[in-house]
């Protein structure tokens, strides 16, 4: 094959590759395009550039390659560009620290099979959060990181085996922590209002859903599902709340998105950068699974990447300051009558398929 001919092959997948996320279906063989992004556009760029430096644009059907491929690329590079670091804030910038309403949230899944939470522990050390949020934990974990959890009043712990334990440690009180299982009863998530020094409380929401893999849960319905049931607690809430944990999602996906606007939350990444957290082990195959979305009242006083922990994701640390009195000039557009009723269809769409599936189990 010619270098044209391969190039022309290599736009029609990289169209198509473009077009299969717009699809309104759950199964992972099209979900999982959502994730590629970045990656794509920038072989879209490449391919346009060597296109057009390397041939003469002689025919109708060179223009047309062209400005298809193109118009491909504007696609992906709008998608994407929120979450470049163009500092214009989805949550701003913290105006006044106020120590008594700041406070730092370390989230981290360590990778159950790691075997290494000395680098955990030496990281949590170096950023010193006053919250902690681990996923992937058992109870091996659970005994790994005692040391630290020692120096943490508060906590709630789910250690399990099945690579969804959860472990959440915190300085600030815990009023009514709950661990709450949403869309499987294998599959906890973490609920707890924290009281910050000032006395004011604030919504907390961990989550950690399962991602759609073809050898363990095909379709991303539960997914989503958890993620739409978390929307309209938070819709519900009467408090500031923040979101936090491994979404195993991308944040410019059609399900995050759906979620942030039926939920009214603001994506702290968004003018930031894209603070990829996995896959920590490869250097071109990174997307951004790990997420911290908040209410309008908060600002944002720090925002990275942790260190590398021998796990297959980095992890996030952010430091937010509570200013309600600020919350109108961030203030997020009320999700439409469209979006809440796609939002209670999916979770309709879940529980009738759990409905089926406990009938065909008795």
């Amino acid at each position: 094959m010619t270098l044209k001919g391969f190039l022309q092959v290599f736009g029609i997948i990289a169209v198509v590759m473009t077009l299969i996320p717009l699809i309104a279906a759950d199964f992972w063989w099209i979900r999982i395009f959502d994730y590629l992004h970045i990656q794509l556009t920038l072989l879209t760029l490449a391919a346009l550039a060597a296109y057009f430096i390397r041939f003469d644009m002689k025919r109708a059907e060179d223009y047309i390659f062209m400005i298809v491929l193109l118009a491909c690329f504007l696609f992906q590079v709008v998608k994407i560009y929120p979450y470049f670091p163009h500092k214009n804030y989805e949550v701003g910038e913290v105006s006044e620290e106020n120590f008594s309403n700041k406070f730092s949230l370390y989230t981290a899944n360590v990778l159950q099979e790691n075997e290494n939470p000395d680098l955990v522990i030496a990281d949590i050390k170096i950023q010193n959060p006053d919250v902690l949020f681990f996923t992937e934990t058992n109870t091996r974990w659970k005994d790994d990181l005692a040391e630290i959890a020692a120096s943490y009043p508060y906590k709630l712990e789910v250690p399990l085996e099945n690579t969804y334990g959860m472990l959440f440690y915190s300085r600030l009180e815990l009023k009514d922590p709950q661990i709450r299982y949403l869309v499987d009863d294998s599959i906890p998530s973490v609920h707890s209002v924290l009281k910050l020094r000032s006395g004011k409380e604030i919504m907390f929401h961990g989550i950690h859903p399962t991602p759609p893999m073809p050898q363990h849960n095909p379709s991303s319905t539960d997914r989503d599902t958890e993620m739409m049931k978390i929307a309209f607690m938070v819709r519900d809430a009467e408090i500031p709340v923040v979101v936090a944990g491994d979404f195993n999602d991308v944040a410019w996906s059609s399900t995050t998105a759906l979620f942030q606007n039926v939920a009214g939350l603001l994506n702290t990444r968004i003018g930031r950068g894209f603070y990829n957290t996995f896959d920590a082990n490869s250097s071109i195959m990174r997307w951004s699974l790990d997420h911290v979305f908040v209410t309008e009242e908060f600002r944002v006083a720090n925002f990275k990447l942790g260190s590398k922990i021998d796990s297959d994701h980095f992890p996030l640390y952010i430091e937010l300051n509570l200013e309600p009195e600020k919350a109108s000039e961030q203030k997020p557009e009320p999700a439409t009558e469209d979006q809440i009723k796609r939002a209670r269809e999916q979770i309709e769409k879940q529980e009738k398929k759990a409905r089926e599936d406990a009938q065909e189990k008795e």
